[in-house]
């Protein structure tokens, strides 16, 4: 197998809506997380725990978790239930960022023909989250809860490590925090043990070039926009 040069796995890295069907060689699924553990961490506390999910096991927290998203928007009583562990996102959103958010929302949606109002489409669409977008292995990420804020950097450089090394490898990845509000459902499937704390989930396999739901690629904003040079 030819791999993509680090500098490529970056530049076509990208969150991938649509999967094939083809699966992914338990081989190459070790290979992967085995380059992705060479993250930092500090002290070489290597905190990430790993679970993956293929055939029975993925469908069934598929079906597991869409019961409870639509149950939920049925009843928006039951959000008290579905909490996440900790804050992905802030509590109140401000510019710049609640404007690439609402960017990165309506591009996606508007690519899909979702309107403003269409609150079927929406749902639809925000549980493709909770089938992998149809991937064959899905991932979760579990950390233990004794351990600090500062760990969660380490996992992060962990998340980044795995992807690239998958899209060096011909995968494509789509890492997902959509899964955090349902840890009451996905930790006992999964077996975490009652110390761990759910990071994320994320879909694994090979891109469905032919769905227009991966032409949808997100700006940047200019390097001089986030650096401060200081002479």
């Amino acid at each position: 197998m030819t791999s993509l040069s680090v500098t490529d796995a970056i530049n076509s890295r990208m969150s991938i809506r649509a999967f094939t069907p083809q699966a992914v060689a338990r081989e190459l699924i070790t290979e992967v997380l085995q380059q992705a553990s060479r993250a930092p961490s500090g002290t070489n506390t290597q905190p990430w725990k790993v679970y993956v999910l293929q055939g029975q096991s993925r469908d069934t927290l598929v079906d597991k978790v869409c019961a409870a998203h639509d149950a939920l928007r049925a009843n928006p009583a039951l959000a008290s239930e579905y909490r996440e562990e900790y804050d992905y996102y802030p509590e109140q959103w401000v510019s710049p960022y609640i404007d690439r958010r609402r960017e990165n929302g309506w591009g996606l949606y508007g690519l899909l023909g979702i309107g403003k109002g269409d609150k079927d489409k929406m749902h639809a669409q925000h549980q493709r989250n909770y089938k992998f977008f149809d991937a064959p292995v899905g991932l979760m990420f579990t950390i233990d809860r004794v351990m600090g804020r500062g760990s969660l950097v380490d996992y992060g450089m962990f998340l980044e490590n795995l992807m690239l090394a998958a899209r060096a490898r011909g995968l494509h990845t789509c890492p997902q925090a959509a899964w955090n509000g349902f840890a009451k459902i996905i930790l006992p499937h999964i077996g975490a043990g009652p110390d761990e704390m759910l990071v994320c989930g994320m879909a694994l396999g090979y891109a469905d070039d032919t769905d227009i739901v991966n032409t949808f690629h997100t700006p940047r904003v200019p390097v001089a926009a986030f650096t401060h040079w200081l002479d």
